[in-house]
């Protein structure tokens, strides 16, 4: 009982329980950003970086295959890397803007505008983003054979050295996309790993029946 003079507020659990409920917890920095918005020019780099990995790996790889020369392992590997980052360049430059004006279109069907938080395509960064993350890929190899006499050490340092860069891109792809880092980086690991057997063991075979360099 309220004693004389005091005024006793009784609040219905029914309003407390609402009011409980009505708190905003406030997010994190984090849980605000929107990870989609990096798609596209995450898409372009981490294709990009594994593409120049993997394909000028497994080029030097095929060569290394039926010819024990570093110079002509390496003059072939930075001739793959300058067409492959062209091509990787003008490619992801005509499919992203080919979707960009999909995209247009689309819109103006819908009388949607740009304004209304809409995120189209941009073709040069995504061409962009891809020719310097070849080039960027497509280096690792080059070192890793440039300074290596031994035939068969240069071989193994190549796989060695692949394998790491595309452990250490898989990871930064997971980050920048906050996706499974294992997962990335197991995914890729065994895809570039598969692709340099695969073109070391062709070239050998075609070597072996007299296509020689």
């Amino acid at each position: 009982m309220a004693a004389p003079n005091q005024v006793q507020i009784i609040i219905p659990k029914d309003n407390a329980h609402q009011n409980q409920r009505n708190i905003n917890i406030p997010e994190s920095e984090d849980d605000q950003i929107d990870y989609s918005e990096r798609a596209q020019w995450l898409r372009a780099a981490v294709l990009g970086a594994n593409d120049g990995l993997v394909s000028i790996a497994s080029l030097m790889m095929g060569v290394g295959a039926v010819k024990d020369d570093a110079k002509a392992m390496i003059l072939i590997g930075f001739a793959g890397l300058f067409a492959g980052a062209c091509s990787m360049a003008i490619g992801e430059f005509v499919s992203v803007y080919s979707q960009l004006d999909i995209e247009i279109a689309q819109m103006k069907r819908e009388n949607r505008a740009a304004e209304n938080n809409e995120s189209l395509p941009n073709p040069i960064q995504a061409a962009m983003a891809s020719a310097l993350a070849f080039a960027l890929g497509a280096i690792v190899p080059l070192l890793a054979a440039a300074f290596i006499n031994d035939y068969k050490v240069r071989l193994g340092v190549v796989v060695a050295a692949t394998a790491l860069a595309l452990v250490a891109f898989g990871l930064v792809g997971a980050v920048l996309g906050r996706t499974k880092v294992v997962r990335s980086c197991v995914r890729v690991v065994i895809g570039g790993l598969m692709a340099m057997g695969i073109t070391f063991g062709l070239t050998k075979l075609l070597g072996s029946n007299g296509l020689e360099m």
